[in-house]
């Protein structure tokens, strides 16, 4: 997988401009859904936190939870935004290479990085060894389809080559088709841009 951490370095500091401001509805619509998911029982694994947005969520629940990303400036971030949350450790991960033992976490959550990845299918692959049996893996994905505002916006710091593809619905389920994915539900959520969250019960 080629990751760009330092390009996820130079733009920590605006991404929640994005996340709360310029896509404030589906973050609203998105935290309705996701909260209710979680309880104080979860052991969950979070990869590509960012910023820290569903960390937050899910620390607010009880959830003991490993967050991790690719970027430090990332991890700083959430680091600084959770720290009120004793039940949250943070650590430098890559998610096709995750160094957990196979069934280890309750659920597993990757928040909007699926379409950022060289090799999806063996990040996804990665994100189902490490959860448990009958355990949930999460992954909520922009679903736009096309090129939009703050794709456009990173542009500027050089993130062309880091998005891989433009999910609709359609394409996002097939990916998950293909990849031999049987018991998965999905759910819309409405925004400027919308995304759908894929829920795979192992």
């Amino acid at each position: 997988m080629k990751n760009n951490s330092f390009f996820w370095d130079k733009v920590a500091g605006i991404y929640d401009i994005f996340v709360y401001i310029i896509n404030f509805k589906t973050h609203k619509n998105l935290k309705k859904i996701l909260v209710p998911l979680f309880d104080s029982n979860d052991f969950v694994l979070e990869c590509a936190c960012g910023t820290g947005m569903l960390t937050k969520m899910i620390a607010n629940q009880g959830s003991k939870i490993i967050a991790t990303d690719f970027s430090e400036k990332m991890l700083q971030k959430a680091e600084t935004k959770c720290r009120e949350y004793k039940n949250v450790h943070f650590k430098i991960v890559d998610i096709s290479k995750l160094d957990f033992e196979d069934n280890s976490f309750d659920k597993v959550v990757a928040g909007n990085v699926i379409h950022l990845l060289e090799n999806p299918k063996k990040a996804l692959e990665e994100l189902i060894r490490v959860c448990k049996p009958s355990g949930e893996i999460i992954i909520p994905t922009y679903i736009n389809g096309k090129e939009n505002v703050f794709i456009k916006i990173l542009g500027m710091f050089g993130a062309n080559s880091n998005f891989k593809r433009k999910f609709t619905l359609s394409s996002y389920k097939q990916f998950f088709i293909n990849s031999g994915c049987q018991n998965v539900r999905y759910i819309k959520v409405d925004g400027f841009i919308p995304c759908a969250i894929a829920i795979i019960t192992k």
